[in-house]
């Protein structure tokens, strides 16, 4: 079986490094999987899960809140803005973002902080979906 090796880092430090039979990424274009051979690519990253399916058939979602990807034949680099494991996502921390977000929405506020409130919102419903993608893993 062909592997491609992923390497995914935040400023926090390295999330994920090994190899991989395939890569979900959500790209700002849509999403985009990733095997082994792929051609050569430089996209940008929306906040959403980077999923590692691991040559052993596990998969690894990693949530990204943005970032930059890079893929070679052999090779897939995800700089992300910040990353956290499914596992380690706080899902209250991220619904009660999520609900200060909207309440900051539904007053009157300028379009500087309108617009600082929807790409929180954008963070945390992503951020939740991959906690509910690890559940289902689970379950």
């Amino acid at each position: 079986m062909q592997t491609i090796q992923v390497d995914i880092v935040s400023a926090e430090g390295q999330i994920f490094s090994g190899p991989a039979r395939e890569v979900l990424a959500p790209a700002s274009e849509g999403d985009v999987g990733i095997l082994p051979r792929h051609a050569p690519l430089l996209t940008l990253l929306k906040p959403g899960a980077v999923v590692v399916k691991t040559p052993d058939g596990e998969e690894q979602p990693i949530y990204v809140g943005g970032g930059v990807l890079e893929v070679q034949p052999h090779r897939v680099t995800v700089l992300a803005d910040t990353a956290l494991r499914a596992r380690d996502i706080d899902e209250a921390a991220a619904v009660a973002a999520r609900q200060r977000a909207e309440e900051t929405l539904r007053s009157k506020v300028d379009k500087i902080e309108q617009a600082e409130a929807l790409a929180e919102l954008a963070r945390t419903a992503a951020m939740l979906k991959v906690v509910q993608r690890l559940r289902k893993m689970r379950g």
